[in-house]
């Protein structure tokens, strides 16, 4: 399976095929020593896997313990999680940047449309002091698509921001503020404002800085401050290569190639996918992702973040298993 596969899934429209997903298993079963060895102890045989529902994943927590590769290479780039003080990072071994890059792309383009039509601004303090954040290398390569001259990113300087997003709104254009969870909160605390042209995207992550609160907490006092009928928020974390959105109401959706499942907590090999609900129907656990962006790293992941899978092909997250590591893009619980 080589470079060639994965740009041509991110390029398609359709939803990827069961059969690729199983043909990318069976390559990273081949050729990741450590996912050998999980699905092996597992006592899985990969012949006998015919559904996506039947794929081990991986847990998250093995990024922070061994170095996650499919095949042999020298990464051109080593992503590396935010954590909290004292934690351990993951690092995420990049073999080619390119396919991230269009993975995040084609990601924005698929909810949100060409990047020149918007000026984009990035409010990521806690991540602009790293140099090795996923985050702020799709923010970075964004503002640079967008071309906008006001693009760009701010660190603690809300009062630059303000008059900033004021002259953009006074101008009628759309734009796009992505933020870190506790910088929003105390720009909008600071600012209060009526933005009827900018969309406000939060990525998570309290990392200490403020009291916990729920989502839908922080969501409703941003609409309050900020005058927007919405929130937006993006799901993604330094193991994935891909995003989902959600534009509103805490509902995400995947792009084309990436599928989120969710698996019994007491029972992690009982997976269900969006396929086994009917109509108004809803499913709880934890959230397993595939992503086949990850095709060099491990693109069957089982996460510690809570959701619930719905009908029409969303999800929501609903915040943290009990007793996991905080994580700088996902530190509220309901």
């Amino acid at each position: 399976m080589k470079s060639e596969w994965i740009h041509k899934i991110l390029e398609a429209d359709k939803e990827i095929s069961q059969d690729d997903i199983l043909a990318l298993f069976r390559f990273q079963y081949s050729n990741n020593k450590l996912y050998k060895q999980f699905t092996d102890a597992l006592c899985i045989d990969p012949s006998k896997v015919h559904t996506i529902t039947q794929i081990p994943y991986l847990p998250v927590q093995f990024f922070k313990s061994h170095e996650v590769t499919t095949t042999s290479f020298l990464p051109e780039a080593v992503f590396e999680s935010s954590g909290t003080t004292g934690s351990v990072n993951s690092r995420h071994l990049v073999r080619e940047l390119d396919v991230y890059r269009q993975a995040f792309t084609r990601g924005f383009r698929a909810c949100y449309g060409e990047p020149p039509d918007w000026c984009i601004i990035g409010l990521l303090p806690s991540y602009l002091e790293r140099s090795n954040s996923s985050l702020v290398m799709m923010v970075n390569e964004l503002i640079k698509l967008s071309g906008h001259a006001k693009s760009g990113f701010y660190l603690n300087e809300y009062e630059v921001l303000n008059n900033t997003l004021q002259v953009l709104e006074k101008a009628g254009h759309k734009t796009w503020l992505i933020g870190v969870s506790f910088a929003l909160l105390d720009f909008a605390e600071q600012y209060p404002a009526h933005l009827r042209h900018t969309v406000v995207v939060e990525t998570g992550g309290m990392k200490g800085r403020r009291k916990e609160i729920t989502r839908q907490e922080m969501h409703t006092f941003l609409q309050a401050r900020l005058g927007v009928d919405l929130i937006h928020a993006e799901y993604g974390m330094t193991e994935l290569l891909s995003q989902a959105y959600s534009q509103g109401n805490g509902m995400f959706f995947c792009p084309p190639w990436m599928k989120v499942l969710v698996r019994e907590e007491d029972d992690p090999l009982l997976v269900r996918d969006h396929s086994s609900l009917s109509a108004g129907q809803s499913a709880s656990g934890l959230i397993n992702v595939i992503d086949p962006a990850n095709i060099y790293s491990c693109s069957f992941i089982a996460t510690d973040d809570v959701g619930r899978l719905h009908a029409g092909g969303g999800f929501e997250v609903l915040g943290r298993r009990d007793n996991s590591d905080l994580r700088g893009c996902s530190l509220m619980v309901v």
